[in-house]
């Protein structure tokens, strides 16, 4: 394992903790909206849907940063896109199995939990863009 970490990684970690934080404002507005809309379902729903998001667009993030831990070997390529392709695979399988567990359960109001994901879906990405945009990192960079 290489100690040569490509620039990218840090990016990555500003976005995920700017993701998180985000992520968190958006379930305090959509617990509120909820709790108003729908009551005590609505501020569970509101929840997991901003939870879901969260673990979801953390999964890509982290297992790059974790594939960067290789840069520089021999395999990196190979190394990298097995655990890129490994944390997708990963996300589909508990989205899968998250849409046969929730649906119709009388404790989830599906608007509202359909809503807080979209809402913090878009909000972490707008966050991904500002983030990579001001983002100074030469082409051909590596280091932190």
């Amino acid at each position: 394992m290489s100690h040569d970490t490509p620039a990218i990684t840090g990016v990555l970690k500003r976005a995920l903790l700017w993701d998180a934080i985000i992520t968190g404002g958006i379930a305090v507005v959509a617990v509120v909206l909820g709790a108003i809309f729908s009551g005590g379902i609505g501020v569970v729903s509101a929840l997991i849907g901003a939870v879901i998001a969260l673990v979801f667009l953390g999964i890509t993030a982290a297992s790059i940063i974790f594939a960067n831990r290789y840069a520089g070997g021999e395999l990196f390529a190979g190394i990298f896109f097995a655990i890129v392709l490994g944390g997708w695979l990963l996300k589909f399988l508990v989205f899968i199995l998250l849409a046969v567990v929730l649906k119709g359960q009388p404790w989830i109001d599906p608007l509202v939990l359909f809503l807080s994901l979209i809402a913090a879906v878009i909000g972490s990405l707008v966050v991904d863009v500002a983030v990579v945009i001001r983002s100074r990192i030469p082409i051909g960079a590596s280091g932190s």
